[in-house]
């Protein structure tokens, strides 16, 4: 039996909820986004998402909601990974699907909604973009400072917080020329933000994450809430919220049983797919597999190919038949030039240029619902653009549906400041359509 080590969970904070609380208030915290995506994805008004004119008047009317509000609620579900849009349809996300059954989803989606709380709750106008986002890079700190003090800190307190980080920031982005350079002229400090400016961008970070339910502000402080709390935590300790591998995985429908192998290495896994195969006709197993490998979640997508890739010979007209199904093609065409024999390192020369950016979109959706963030840094080195510059422009140009999540997470996880700017500006162009 092949054994692996692994370091124990941290435990979280004394006084942190249990996972069903947590759970419990996320979906509070989400309720009218969620029922926003239901109606959406139910097929009420087929092909046009909440945010064309005709369908959002006949959301809030549907849901008795105020137009004002179904945007909100829209913004956030897509944020959330709780509705997807493919073109002009609205579908709904595996989030959404697992909502009621899955605390695991529900606390992911919440996180994702947490990371993006620049998007969900934009900055006022007339604020110059680099203060936004230095803003949004300096945040950290501020949550770290409430999570730490495990109880209410006022808000002068975080601002003068706030001020220092803006203005290290400022002092880490100082560019030192290279080479011979003439005598320098007497030092200037670095520029820093007004006072005024500081406290508004404060503000609305505060605001920002008290709408996505991480904080509660009382007069002159601000708390975190038990979600919040816990999210921090996580971060600091940068470990997932990953389901929990099920007993019996020979017993399991598929995606239960691949959910179950998600964590063993490549042997015992190909081992547990035998036997989940061998109890069942192959047929009905392999239509079982693209099932769940036509669904939203990406990791499941990658592991039943995987788990194809055992069937072997009975699965290649199944999945010949997939390759016209552009969430699947990038698959199918790495499964049938492996089943054709080439190397795995070198099937991926089958793929278009626009296929492995797709691919590389999926794969990172994976890491992020179910991988460490180390993981997804690592993620970009398997891109076959040659520079993050390059690979944001093919990432925003070809049209996955989980783009803006996927490059959230990225920058919430990146260790460069620099870069993670350049990611999530990609990620607000994205969102908001433009360029």
């Amino acid at each position: 039996m092949a054994t692996r080590r692994t370091r124990p969970a941290p435990r979280p904070p004394e006084g942190t909820p249990p996972r069903a609380e947590l759970a419990r208030q996320a979906r509070k915290v989400l309720a009218e986004a969620v029922r926003i995506a239901r109606w959406a994805a139910d097929g009420a008004t087929p092909g046009s998402p909440p945010l064309a004119a005709r369908a959002l008047e006949h959301a809030a009317a549907a849901l008795e909601l105020s137009p004002a509000q179904v945007r909100s609620g829209w913004d956030r579900a897509r944020l959330a990974g709780l509705v997807e849009l493919h073109g002009d349809t609205a579908r709904p996300g595996w989030r959404l699907r697992a909502w009621d059954r899955d605390d695991s989803a529900v606390l992911r989606g919440w996180v994702a909604l947490f990371d993006a709380w620049s998007l969900a709750h934009p900055a006022p106008p007339g604020i110059e973009s680099t203060a936004v986002a230095e803003a949004v890079e300096a945040v950290p700190q501020v949550l770290s400072l409430l999570q730490l003090s495990a109880g209410p800190v006022t808000v002068p307190a975080l601002l003068d917080l706030l001020g220092q980080r803006v203005a290290e920031l400022h002092e880490e982005r100082c560019e030192v020329p290279y080479g011979p350079q003439p005598l320098p002229a007497p030092a200037e400090p670095a520029p820093t933000h007004a006072p005024e400016l500081v406290a508004l961008l404060l503000d609305w970070a505060l605001e920002g994450l008290a709408a996505v339910g991480a904080l509660t502000l009382g007069t002159g402080q601000a708390t975190l809430t038990p979600l919040g709390n816990w999210a921090v935590w996580v971060k600091l300790e940068q470990i997932c919220v990953a389901a929990q591998s099920p007993a019996g995985n020979i017993e399991q429908a598929a995606a239960d049983m691949l959910l179950g192998c998600a964590r063993l290495t490549p042997g015992p896994a190909r081992a547990e797919y035998r036997a989940w195969l061998a109890a069942r006709p192959v047929g009905s197993a392999v239509a079982e597999l693209l099932d769940v490998a036509r669904g939203e979640d990406a990791l499941l997508r990658g592991l039943a190919f995987e788990a194809l890739r055992v069937v072997g010979a009975p699965a290649e007209p199944e999945v010949r038949s997939v390759v016209t199904d552009p969430s699947l093609r990038p698959y199918a065409l790495l499964w049938l030039a492996e089943y054709d024999g080439k190397d795995p390192e070198d099937a991926q020369e089958v793929l278009s240029r626009e296929e492995a950016t797709w691919l590389w979109v999926d794969t990172a959706a994976a890491v992020a619902d179910h991988g460490e963030t180390g993981l997804l840094v690592r993620h970009l080195d398997s891109a076959v653009q040659g520079t993050v510059p390059a690979l944001l422009d093919e990432v925003r140009a070809v049209g996955h549906p989980r783009t803006v999540q996927v490059l959230v997470a990225l920058a919430a996880a990146h260790p460069d400041p620099a870069l993670a700017k350049a990611v999530r500006k990609a990620a607000f162009q994205v969102h908001t359509g433009g360029s």
